[in-house]
């Protein structure tokens, strides 16, 4: 059963995006400064890394993280990905905590805690028809494909994953998720792809990086 055979599950699932975003969100905010200032003191450049994505129904918006890269990453792609990456940037992807942040944007309904992970208007725009169904429920802060091989997964195989959620979502789908999201980050599974690289929409795998450096310090951050 899909997302729009169970309406009041779904609407519950929306209610809880709420009412526990706002309370994590505002428990964590201290953690989330806190590491602000170490971002800040470990290497030059913004502690927020800001980058539009694509949320429900192709809608842009800001995502929010902290800043994981080296400034000016994208002017030095020749240099190994291991380099680019801060030393404290190291440790936040290592424990997802980089992605703490986004609960900006789950309070602020731009985002969901579980869904589809936000991805690049350039990858959106080379999707097919088919694809585009991924674009039907909120990004996620984690998802069916982040539990289920995250980066060391090929992107066409994570839509894949991400369009089976959307068929048979449920609360109790819902939650194995979320028991799942916690041993992923536990044991640390799927942060790189083969060899150090991830992969990228209708491409080759291409130097690890959430985004891509020249993905990353090509926006504006602040």
């Amino acid at each position: 059963m899909s997302v729009y055979d169970r309406p009041w599950q779904w609407r519950l699932k929306q209610t809880l995006d709420y009412l526990l975003g706002w309370p994590a969100f505002l428990v964590l905010s201290p953690l989330i400064w806190w590491l602000a200032v170490l971002v800040k003191l470990d290497s030059p450049g913004p502690a927020f890394f800001r980058q539009e994505r694509i949320g429900r129904a192709g809608k842009p918006f800001i995502s929010v993280k902290f800043r994981s890269m080296i400034q000016d990453a994208s002017l030095k792609r020749h240099i190994p990905q291991n380099q680019l990456v801060t030393r404290l940037g190291k440790y936040l992807r290592m424990t997802s905590l980089d992605e703490l942040p986004q609960l900006f944007n789950v309070i602020n309904g731009q985002m969901s805690l579980i869904g589809p992970r936000p991805t690049l208007r350039r990858q959106v725009e080379a999707y097919d028809a088919w694809q585009r169904r991924r674009l039907e429920v909120k990004p996620g802060i984690s998802g069916w494909a982040q539990v289920n091989g995250r980066n060391s997964i090929p992107w066409e195989e994570r839509i894949k994953l991400d369009i089976w959620y959307i068929d048979n979502w449920s609360l109790c789908l819902e939650g194995r998720i979320w028991a799942r999201t916690w041993r992923a980050i536990w044991q640390r599974e799927g942060i790189y792809g083969p060899g150090g690289r991830n992969y990228d929409f209708g491409g080759p795998a291409v130097p690890a990086a959430p985004e891509g450096a020249a993905a990353e310090m090509g926006k504006t951050q602040a």
